[in-house]
């Protein structure tokens, strides 16, 4: 057999030919079983100089299918821009790639058609593992996928019997700022995401066990609510405005997005230096630097991280693990003085 030596992506067939030896040889050689077959040191460094002479990398959909294994996890995230999000990703690549395994990304934007998309594009390539930060509103969807690829929630508290869950403490950190937040003040307000996600449930159920904390009575009226985006900040800010016929005491946003729009707002109208007290849930470096002290909820995006990549290999492993519903502590950054 001839084999043009200036072609790329070589087969095993090609190699094989090159070295003047078996395809099963080959095999042998690029798999570690040289020596269980009695292989020559000699053939091995044949074989071994021709692969790194042509850059050879095997097919890892053919390897996939021959041991139903891709080393890929795939991971379904709402918003690639959100930075609690982005942090989590960036941490758990870093893992799978030091454990050469292969992260693949994709962005649902809370749509949950988009997200289906995105989780078929995914099982497509094989992924041996799904971790998604659902929109959906129970696991009814991903339990015939679990079946097969295990499936690994996080960031959203979705009730079932089947499939695990990795989520930070979103109740307990929104009660402590905004206790501290509304001390001493007749109204509070919050700006928040939608409430169909489990996020915005708990964060809200937060806000009003601060409010009896300081005890401050919870109005309906003063909850102001669209989605997770910085423009809704902006125009749940402006809502808030006509509401009050100018600022309330106390403001609680459940995001750093919607804080971003909410000091928008309040930069563009000349208001940013007003006493009006402000706190958010998520925390950015930025808020240290900024002249108005704003309290904040930090999820830890390591620990996050490396939580879903120990439950994930565990998982992966032995998919009949019994569930598993794991809150993680959050930080508080408390700058304000009351």
């Amino acid at each position: 057999m001839s084999v043009d030596e200036n072609k790329k992506n070589l087969k095993i067939a090609d190699i094989a030919a090159l070295a003047g030896v078996s395809k099963s040889t080959v095999s042998f050689v690029l798999n570690g079983h040289a020596k269980k077959h009695r292989i020559t040191e000699d053939t091995v460094k044949k074989v071994e100089r021709i692969v790194k002479k042509y850059n050879y990398r095997p097919n890892r959909y053919a390897l996939a299918l021959k041991s139903k294994i891709s080393s890929t996890v795939g991971i379904v995230i709402p918003d690639l821009c959100n930075i609690g999000f982005a942090n989590v990703v960036k941490e758990l690549e870093r893992l799978y790639r030091d454990n050469n395994y292969q992260l693949l990304i994709a962005s649902s934007e809370d749509n949950i058609e988009l997200e289906k998309a995105s989780v078929q594009s995914l099982l497509d390539r094989q992924v041996d593992l799904l971790i998604v930060a659902s929109s959906m509103s129970d696991d009814s969807y991903y339990r015939d996928i679990h079946a097969t690829t295990p499936v690994l929630f996080f960031d959203r508290n979705i009730q079932s019997d089947y499939i695990s869950s990795v989520c930070s403490d979103q109740v307990q950190s929104t009660r402590q700022v905004v206790a501290k937040l509304a001390q001493g003040l007749s109204e509070c307000v919050y700006i928040g995401g939608q409430f169909e996600l489990s996020p915005s449930r708990d964060r809200l159920e937060g806000f009003k066990l601060g409010l009896c904390d300081a005890k401050l009575n919870f109005k309906p009226e003063h909850v102001f609510h669209k989605d997770y985006q910085s423009d809704s900040g902006y125009l749940l800010m402006s809502d808030v405005v006509s509401q009050f016929n100018g600022l309330p005491p106390a403001l609680f946003t459940a995001s750093y997005s919607l804080l971003e729009g909410v000091l928008r707002y309040l930069s563009e109208h000349k208001l940013l230096a007003t006493d009006m007290k402000i706190a958010t849930f998520d925390n950015y470096s930025i808020l240290d630097c900024l002249p108005k002290s704003i309290d904040s909820i930090e999820q830890d995006c390591q620990l996050i991280a490396k939580t879903l990549f120990d439950k994930a290999g565990a998982l992966m492993g032995n998919s009949a693990m019994p569930r598993l519903s794991i809150i993680l502590p959050s930080k508080l950054h408390l700058r304000s003085k009351n």
